[in-house]
């Protein structure tokens, strides 16, 4: 069964190329797949690399990619406010859900922050009729935005208070991930159980995998 947590990596995949972290003397192809760059070093024909970051390749008129390492800096590791994220709800209560944050655009996070949706974040419109446990339910996989940063626990503000964010992947109690049916529903294809969600808007593409 496809990876929740790869489906909502594809949603949001073109906001950022796909990156490959590397550490100090990691192999990173060979010399007739491309050319060393910044940040590597070549033995045995083959390019390793010289520092902890993200590898890059770039290449221009059809020559050898240039393959670059670029070290990370703490910027690129920690959400922030406007950022959209990948996160994972782990509890929910009257108030609020509680979640963890996997991923910043397309990039994973080495370490999961914790975030929290609450009950006036959830959607733009009637607030003061939002109920939690028919917006969210743990084990969902949720595009949100940060909108405050964390506290002394990493404990980040979240809304999902636009079209396009909310719900991207839902399993049922029958252990099938769902189907979106409407902004506020998803549907069970092997029991047909129809379950409340605060859905995100996704292209139909993407409804199928």
């Amino acid at each position: 069964m496809r990876s929740p947590l790869c489906f909502s990596r594809r949603l949001v995949a073109a906001m950022a190329p796909p990156v490959r972290y590397c550490i100090p003397g990691e192999r990173l192809c060979n010399l007739e797949e491309g050319s060393p760059g910044s940040g590597t070093y070549t033995r045995h024909g083959y390019i390793f690399s010289s520092l902890a970051g993200c590898m890059t390749k770039s290449s221009e008129n059809g020559a050898l990619p240039v393959v670059s390492v670029m070290r990370e800096t703490e910027s690129q590791l920690l959400p922030d406010v406007g950022a959209i994220v990948t996160c994972k709800v782990s509890s929910i209560n009257s108030r609020f859900a509680k979640v963890h944050i996997l991923y910043v655009g397309s990039t994973p996070l080495k370490n999961s922050f914790r975030g929290t949706i609450r009950k006036e974040d959830v959607r733009a419109t009637e607030k003061d009729k939002v109920e939690i446990y028919k917006s969210f339910r743990p084990g969902d996989i949720v595009l949100a935005k940060v909108i405050s940063l964390g506290d002394a626990q990493s404990n980040y503000l979240l809304t999902t208070a636009e079209n396009e964010l909310g719900v991207v992947v839902a399993h049922s109690e029958a252990g099938v991930q769902m189907v979106p049916i409407s902004w506020c529903e998803m549907q069970c294809p092997k029991t047909h159980t129809k379950e409340f969600r605060k859905v995100a808007r996704v292209q139909p593409e993407f409804l199928q995998t």
